[in-house]
């Protein structure tokens, strides 16, 4: 067993203002792909300005934000957020959804693109490549809060969370996420956009590999205590998100390599 890195939350606490590790992973995400976009812009479209990606890149963050949240408060814990409306305002506590991001993501990307005379799929294909950084950002975030742990587990690797109640020693779900939908997510789609690929192929690799990597890990992963298992005693929220995903992200590839046969 591995001991857990005892990480204050809390990365700077100036009194009135404190500063969360989970905050500044935000951060690190976004700025993080704002600087491997500027490195292939003129690979996208060698007209647009910096200040133009900047604009791009504000208004996905922005749909980043609001998308998870507001994700996670339909997906994962309306009740609770019904209950007290004012909680949906402490994001440093974490409760952020993915799919709510990714939702909150398209919707940004399709009206920046109008406004910007870019098809919605152009652009969500320069985009894709740049989204693992901040999921991986994200998940070290939730490391540091010890939060989304695994199952408990006798594995070598096994930590306890001091936000466990039972302190048994579990997966570090969090890393593995990390390493999946971060390190490799990024390493597969870097690769595969560095060539010239049908439209819509780079989106649709995204979303499959996004969609099997997180439908593994869930089966480690203890789902929110306020659902549980939704289905057959293992299927999370997480899982049924996913799907959709995969069969998507599937047929994005096929349409897209099809329309580029035919052409």
């Amino acid at each position: 067993m591995l001991p857990y890195p005892q990480i204050n939350p809390v990365a700077l606490d100036l009194g009135v203002i404190q500063i969360h590790w989970y905050g500044l992973m935000y951060l690190v995400g976004i700025g993080g792909a704002w600087w491997l976009a500027s490195r292939r812009l003129a690979q996208f479209d060698a007209s647009w300005s910096k200040e133009k990606l900047s604009d791009l890149v504000f208004w996905v963050a922005m749909g980043v934000i609001l998308g998870g949240r507001l994700g996670y408060v339909l997906f994962y814990d309306l009740s609770a957020y019904i209950a007290e409306p004012l909680k949906i305002l402490r994001v440093w506590e974490g409760g952020m959804s993915f799919h709510g991001g990714l939702i909150g993501v398209m919707l940004a990307t399709w009206w920046f693109g109008r406004r910007n005379g870019k098809r919605f799929f152009e652009l969500m294909d320069f985009i894709a490549p740049l989204v693992p950084i901040g999921l991986g950002a994200g998940r070290i975030g939730n490391f540091i809060n010890a939060e989304l742990w695994g199952k408990a587990t006798d594995v070598p690797w096994a930590m306890v969370f001091p936000t466990d109640p039972q302190q048994l020693a579990r997966h570090p779900s969090q890393l593995y996420q990390f390493a999946l939908e971060g390190v490799a997510l990024f390493l597969i789609l870097w690769a595969y956009s560095r060539k010239p690929r049908p439209t819509m192929a780079v989106s649709g690799l995204f979303a499959a590999c996004y969609g099997v990597f997180r439908f593994i890990v869930e089966f480690v992963r203890v789902p929110d205590a306020q659902l549980g298992y939704l289905a057959f005693g293992w299927l999370t929220m997480g899982q049924v998100l996913c799907v959709p995903m995969i069969l998507g992200g599937i047929g994005l590839m096929v349409w897209a390599y099809r329309r580029q046969a035919a052409a």
